[in-house]
């Protein structure tokens, strides 16, 4: 077996890992575009036509373990004879996101090439064991902040692979699922993880509970709150809806039509995420406005001008001062920090604070804590070797003393009949 990290080792995002057996079989598990710095485009090698082609050279299949941009980027580039698979939810959730692109002009193009390769996908199934040439693949249903994520337990020449993908262990029904995790792979020779959170000193993460009784405070001071967070994260909204709910089952719960599209996909799934409801902005506006004013309101909202017109419209409608009016940013700190060169997004600096109102930052991470990496490096314990990707700079896993009786592996070597390339 031949494993190769083309990307992840010392970078976040744009991750692309390919396992190849000794007879040739050869798999992607993602195959993402980088993420972009501060308000400019991302920059990636791969938007070279050369460069993909010669990536996906002898690839037979593509694995996304979810559908952010950062593992789910070159879809439309891919060669119509590469079987491209992703769960059946996320399928639906990047589906709409696609068909809802097309209404920009400037997005258009590139939406329906993305449309016409994810009609090609072939969903896989939860637990479900596929085989593929000669490699076997396990999909686990994993918490992150992509509903429908997956790790992968992969088995090829006697060799038992789990890639993690991204994960979290705080999410709604994440230790249930870690757990699965856990007690059902069995023996692991081959470990590769994610380190996203390596390199941050954050104080132990918040659960989405925990979130969720913020929220609720907030909005018991605060009869009007906008959100902004992720249309596509299903247990922040979820966590915003039910916090919105306690404090006035009357209170309003608002959306753009887009958004209320995601949330009827996500609201396909079992208990909790079956409770979420929003109401479209801009149905019976006159009296929308009237129950707004009366019973308060909870509106998510996005970094646009649509947006900052809808704000606007509601504040003079419903005769608000910016005093009156909480916003909540939910999203990675670091994308509104000016300190921040290279990631900061100063045009949603300037969406968040464009008014003088009270705006509160609460987020939880959709990525695993250290004391999460460390619990499933130790549990799973892999006889082989650990690979760490998904991090900003190497070494930073070397520094949670794990008790492993296994390397962790950031330069290419072979491991008995397990060749590593590190690119």
């Amino acid at each position: 077996m031949h494993i190769t990290i083309h990307r992840g080792i010392d970078q976040i995002g744009g991750c692309i890992t390919e396992i190849e057996s000794k007879k040739g079989t050869k798999i992607l598990i993602d195959l993402g575009h980088n993420l972009p710095e501060g308000d400019a485009p991302a920059v990636d090698k791969y938007d070279n036509p050369q460069e993909l082609d010669r990536l996906l050279r002898g690839v037979s299949h593509i694995f996304y373990s979810h559908y952010h941009g950062d593992h789910l980027g070159f879809e439309a580039k891919v060669p119509k004879e590469v079987k491209q698979h992703i769960g059946e939810l996320s399928l639906k959730m990047v589906t709409t996101l696609k068909s809802h692109m097309t209404f920009a002009d400037g997005l258009r193009k590139n939406a329906e090439a993305s449309l016409e390769a994810l009609s090609r996908f072939e969903p896989y199934k939860p637990k479900v064991t596929e085989t593929y040439g000669d490699i076997q693949i396990t999909p686990y249903p994993i918490s992150h902040s992509a509903i429908d994520a997956y790790m992968f337990v992969i088995e090829c020449d006697d060799v038992r692979i789990l890639h993690t993908g991204d994960f979290r262990d705080h999410g709604y029904r994440a230790k249930v699922l870690l757990n699965d995790v856990e007690n059902d792979v069995g023996k692991i020779h081959v470990l590769i993880t994610e380190g996203t959170m390596l390199s941050r000193n954050d104080k132990r993460l918040i659960t989405e509970e925990n979130l969720q009784e913020e929220a609720y405070k907030l909005f018991s001071e605060h009869k009007y709150a906008f959100v902004l967070c992720s249309s596509m994260d299903a247990d922040r909204l979820l966590s915003f809806f039910l916090a919105s709910q306690r404090v006035d089952k009357e209170r309003r719960f608002l959306s753009d039509r887009y958004q209320v599209e995601q949330i009827q996909n996500i609201k396909q799934l079992s208990e909790p995420y079956n409770k979420l409801f929003a109401f479209p902005y801009g149905r019976d506006k006159e009296i929308e406005f009237s129950r707004m004013k009366r019973r308060g309101f909870t509106m998510l909202v996005r970094c646009s001008e649509t947006f900052e017109k809808r704000i606007d419209e509601i504040m003079q409608s419903l005769n608000l001062t910016p005093k009156e009016v909480l916003f909540v940013y939910s999203m990675f700190n670091g994308y509104i920090d000016r300190n921040r060169t290279g990631i900061c997004r100063e045009k949603l600096h300037q969406f968040v604070y464009r008014k003088d109102w009270t705006v509160v930052r609460l987020h939880t991470s959709g990525h695993a804590s250290k004391e999460a990496l460390q619990a499933i490096c130790e549990h799973i314990n892999p006889s082989k070797a650990i690979i760490p990707i998904h991090k900003e700079e190497k070494g930073l896993l070397d520094k949670l003393s794990l008790k492993v009786d296994c390397p962790i592996i950031e330069s290419s070597c072979s491991l008995d009949d397990i060749e590593i390339t590190i690119i």
